[in-house]
């Protein structure tokens, strides 16, 4: 293991007994959501990522937690990156629970699994008329212990998130999907870099005979997604000069088409130009 500059420490005060169900879910959540946030934001060294209990306190419920990845991806994790790392996950995972709670995903759709997690998180606060959470990003240094970054919430806030993720699980419920054969898409907008299949890209595009408006792309297999990034990445081509005949699966939600998942890709055509 690589030698420990960065620590998470998870602070859960409550006024009443927690239930050993969730009390258990918000440890093993902050492990989960950590090795979700080593997949997409720190793919090179995304490896074996685990977190480790390092102590665990008197009084309240208070845990240092010690996150790391695989030894083979140790040599390519300095010092300052685990302090860097442990900073970001404890903001993304405040912003998270701020969205939950304000009910504003701002472009954020988690999946069910990232529900699931969050709602684990939450629990034990929820149901405790005083209770609050606080996860904090620290630096050991000659030392004295410092923190680096910290989210707090409180029994207020994770009743409001529990709300969101209950309205969120029922809007993926009634999403519908449609198969749609040979259809012409265009790109609104290309992004160089990597998609994850079936996961939304920053990809947006045009399927006239469905919608009007561009929507976003997910690609549902690798071999779509590798024809298309290959376009966009090394085609010496205008992307935005090419319509793409293919099969996509329309993900809609409340009845409106939300985003276009591509399941084959046919051929690629030149565009005519606008005034021919």
């Amino acid at each position: 293991m690589i030698p420990v500059s960065a620590i998470l420490t998870l602070k859960i005060e409550t006024e009443e007994p927690i239930e050993l169900d969730a009390f258990v879910g918000a440890f093993t959540s902050i492990a989960e959501e950590y090795r979700r946030s080593i997949r997409e934001y720190h793919p090179d060294i995304e490896g074996d990522s685990r977190i480790y209990v390092k102590e665990i306190r008197k009084g309240s419920y208070e845990a240092d937690l010690i996150p790391l990845v695989a030894a083979a991806a140790a040599p390519l994790v300095s010092s300052m990156d685990q302090l860097l790392i442990a900073e970001q996950f404890v903001r993304t995972w405040g912003a998270r629970i701020k969205a939950l709670a304000s009910g504003k995903f701002d472009g954020w759709e988690p999946t069910k699994g990232e529900l699931a997690t969050l709602a684990n998180a939450t629990k034990a606060i929820a149901t405790d008329p005083n209770a609050s959470s606080t996860l904090s990003a620290v630096r050991y240094r000659d030392g004295r212990r410092d923190v680096e970054a910290s989210f707090v919430f409180s029994t207020p806030d994770a009743v409001r998130a529990q709300a969101s993720i209950d309205a969120a699980y029922r809007a993926l419920e009634a999403t519908d999907h449609s198969e749609y054969r040979r259809v012409l898409m265009v790109f609104t907008r290309s992004d160089i870099g990597s998609a994850r299949v079936g996961r939304r890209s920053a990809d947006r595009v045009k399927i006239e005979e469905l919608s009007p408006k561009p929507l976003a792309v997910m690609y549902a297999s690798d071999l779509a997604k590798d024809r298309i990034k290959h376009e966009i990445r090394e085609s010496d081509d205008n992307i935005y000069k090419k319509g793409f005949v293919v099969d996509v699966n329309v993900r809609t939600l409340n009845g409106k088409p939300s985003v276009y998942a591509v399941t084959n890709v046919h051929e690629i055509i030149e565009l005519p130009d606008d005034d021919e």
